[in-house]
């Protein structure tokens, strides 16, 4: 089947449009046009760079700052004065609230220090042997009497709060370190540290409160002053462990030089401890020209006190001191 032919085809033309219509060219960004109307919102044009969105030209044409109306609030002398009076009696509130278990009045006659005191202090911890006198000492009142116990700062003999706490503080980060040193370092160390030094002060103070309740041995400042002391050990144990890490090469406290070390740092917190544990757990009798059996009553009471303040002193500060080292 032939195909058919065609002398000569038609030329081919495009379809012109009847209607012209001018398409904009797209730019980014959309140049503005004084015929685009205004956009009032809480949103600004995304594309225009350097102009504020609507709603924060609003904001902040109000006062100045990106609150808006609420930016005002502080600057209000009325509003400043009702927030200051409202966080004034939350602040009384909570204060008297944790008044009642805690004596911050009181604490601050431990903490009352000075760089003097401290280097003093640590030095008749360390080297107690022969140090004299070990009574403290008490202001005159106003009847020309003696009156209450001097702060740590004008008195060496009396117990303080400030050598205890950073004792603990550098104890437990010691322990950490020297473990990073040796490559033993782990996350949860720094915890059970700090928890098993916890425990050993809680139960050290539970067991002289203890022997205290069961001696009948009662004084105003008592549990604070029993919790100064307990942590005076801490400061033999840093020495300990310090020095036995130098000398041993990171092996811990083995060794000759180490245990040498541990046992003196014991027998002087022991012996400042028996020293300065005595008008507290010794309490000078008010009837000393007591006859009879009341004098022997006293005689055995002083004596079972005289027992418990070594055992104290000797037996418990070893077993304490060697679980912490």
């Amino acid at each position: 089947m032939q195909r058919a032919s065609y002398a000569q085809s038609p030329p081919l033309h495009h379809p012109v449009p009847q209607h012209v219509s001018t398409v904009p060219q797209l730019r980014s960004p959309p140049p503005p046009t004084s015929s685009q109307p205004q956009q009032h919102g809480a949103y600004g044009n995304p594309y225009q760079q350097g102009t504020p969105a609507a709603g924060a030209g609003a904001g902040a044409g109000a006062g100045g700052n990106v609150f808006g109306a609420y930016g005002n609030f502080m600057s209000d002398p009325m509003a400043a004065q009702f927030v200051g009076q409202v966080g004034s009696n939350a602040f009384k509130h909570v204060e008297q609230n944790v008044n009642r278990w805690v004596n911050f009045a009181a604490l601050k006659h431990y903490f009352n220090v000075t760089n003097g005191y401290v280097i003093n202090k640590l030095f008749l911890v360390l080297f107690p042997w022969r140090h004299k006198p070990w009574s403290r000492k008490q202001a005159v009142g106003p009847s020309g009497q003696e009156g209450w116990y001097l702060p740590p700062r004008d008195d060496i003999n009396s117990p303080d709060m400030y050598i205890p706490v950073m004792a603990l503080v550098t104890y437990i980060l010691l322990s950490t370190l020297l473990a990073g040193l040796r490559g033993q370092f782990q996350p949860e160390l720094l915890g059970y540290t700090a928890s098993k030094a916890g425990v050993v002060v809680i139960v050290e103070i539970l067991l002289l409160k203890l022997g205290c309740y069961f001696l009948s041995i009662s004084n105003e400042s008592q549990l604070l002053d029993l919790v100064a002391y307990s942590g005076y050990k801490f400061v033999g144990i840093i020495v300990t462990v310090a020095v036995a890490e130098l000398v041993n090469g990171g092996k811990g406290t083995g060794g000759w030089i180490g245990w040498s070390v541990f046992f003196y740092t014991f027998l002087a917190n022991s012996l400042f401890l028996m020293r300065s544990l005595r008008y507290v757990l010794l309490p000078e009798s008010s009837g000393g020209d007591a006859r009879g059996p009341m004098q022997t009553d006293s005689r055995t009471k002083r004596s079972q006190r005289t027992q418990f303040l070594f055992a104290y002193s000797y037996l418990v500060q070893l077993m304490l001191m060697f679980i912490l080292c």
